[in-house]
């Protein structure tokens, strides 16, 4: 007998029946209300003090406790209009002057309860002193200690807390001035309930805007971590190929060669002959094999280019073109000249053409020299641009830096190191070390 399981979220009517729409829209404004005003509602929660974010915070050395000062001070103020007001300065002055400011205070460690207390204190003030005003059931006071309240705890929670006490201050309200005002007293509960309102409105914008501006944020931040992700990535893919045209360039020449060269001596051992096969077979294999893995970071309608991988011999080509677009650049050698791996001078190009494309694009008008370095160990690059002039027709081009990460991710893949940041001049410089192994600088030589 298969036993049938039946899962109902919403509670049933008397009869049986699913509540109404309306039913639930009630029970959850119910349920918000007693999570903002009732829940916790005496909880100890410090105001804390302000970050040191703006100029004025800065300089000030006790700016961040600001707004407790802030908080006390309109304490202060609806003490003194709660005494000024007061016909009688004796006991019963003093008694509504204190009822103002304690919930004033209070905000600063228990705003919720805050809240609840200026309720309370609005009216004992009103009892007592109601033979003095005909305003209720809030005194001029009190009025103010009750709007400074709503302020500050608004300010500290959320938008929905705000709009729970604003209810609550409009059922208090009706409720004194209907049933204990004796209709002898001109009710304030309006003039309470719109300026609250006002008041409220404009905090909830306040929270509902920094709320946003945190989103903005944190997706900008999240933004410019994918794309510096996928730049890199890119770049990635882009050496990829680049090695894999030129180590599939050399892997055929091996082949090729092994295989023609026992055509080349007259009757070759059999030894010989086997050693030269093994050869082409590995390197065949070798290259199959590179194709395999290498070749999935070729995009569908990647064209493996027709010319060789630039090296350095070609940067006096990339220098005229430079020169062309505008930018006065020098070239300046040093150390004994020889031929580096492939993969080396590859990067070393890329580099140099990388760093002085940064320079027409965010130093329009400057200067740059290029200075190759040619060491025991391996290579120095220094790529360095002067300040651009001020006058000058063309607008630097925003840029988020994604040149340097491909300059830094070659370097990083040839185990060499790299530094890039303004000079003391106002201009721009770039240095590379790429470490070249004795043995295989040798054999480039060779």
């Amino acid at each position: 007998m298969t036993q049938t399981t039946h899962t109902q979220t919403t509670p049933p009517g008397p009869a049986g029946r699913p509540r109404s729409p309306e039913f639930r829209l009630a029970a959850d404004a119910l349920r918000g209300l007693r999570q903002d005003l009732f829940q916790d509602a005496f909880a100890y929660d410090p105001l804390p003090r302000r970050s040191a974010e703006g100029a004025l915070t800065r300089r000030l050395s006790g700016a961040g406790w600001l707004p407790h000062a802030v908080v006390a001070a309109l304490g202060v103020m609806a003490m003194s209009l709660a005494m000024a007001s007061s016909f009688d300065p004796g006991p019963a002055a003093l008694m509504c002057g204190l009822l103002a400011l304690g919930p004033v205070l209070l905000t600063l460690a228990r705003p919720v309860g805050a809240f609840w207390l200026s309720l309370a204190a609005s009216t004992a003030a009103a009892v007592i002193g109601r033979g003095e005003w005909s305003d209720w059931p809030w005194l001029p006071g009190s009025f103010l200690a009750h709007l400074v309240v709503l302020t500050v705890v608004a300010l500290r929670t959320r938008p929905s807390t705000a709009a729970s006490m604003w209810v609550m201050t409009a059922v208090y309200g009706f409720v004194m001035a209907g049933l204990f005002g004796w209709h002898r007293y001109d009710s304030n509960v309006p003039p309470m309930l719109v300026a609250s309102a006002l008041i409220l409105l404009a905090v909830s914008v306040r929270h509902i805007r920094r709320q946003a501006q945190r989103e903005v944020t944190a997706q900008q931040t999240v933004t410019e971590h994918e794309r510096s992700r996928r730049t890199l990535l890119e770049e990635r893919t882009t050496i990829a190929r680049e090695l894999h045209d030129v180590v599939a360039h050399h892997m055929s020449v091996v082949a090729i060669q092994a295989e023609a060269a026992p055509y080349r001596v007259e009757n070759p051992p059999e030894e010989l002959e086997k050693a030269f096969a093994t050869i082409r077979e590995n390197a065949v294999a070798a290259l199959t094999e590179l194709r395999r893995v290498l070749g999935v970071v070729r995009a569908e309608d990647y064209e493996a280019p027709d010319a060789p991988q630039p090296t350095l011999a070609d940067l006096d080509g990339l220098l005229a073109n430079v020169r062309e677009a505008g930018l006065t650049v020098e070239k300046a050698v040093t150390g004994a000249v020889r031929e580096l791996p492939q993969g080396v001078e590859l990067s070393a190009y890329r580099i140099v053409q990388e760093a002085l494309s940064n320079t027409l694009r965010h130093a329009p008008g400057a200067g740059a020299r290029v200075e190759i370095g040619y060491v025991l160990g391996g290579l120095g690059l220094r790529i360095v641009n002067t300040p651009p002039p001020a006058p000058h027709l063309t607008k630097p081009s925003p840029g988020a830096g994604h040149g340097i990460t491909g300059m830094r991710e070659r370097v990083s893949m040839l185990n060499g190191e790299m530094t890039a940041g303004p000079t003391e001049d106002g201009g721009y410089e770039v240095t590379v070390f790429l470490p070249v192994p004795a043995a295989t600088a040798s054999e480039g030589d060779a």
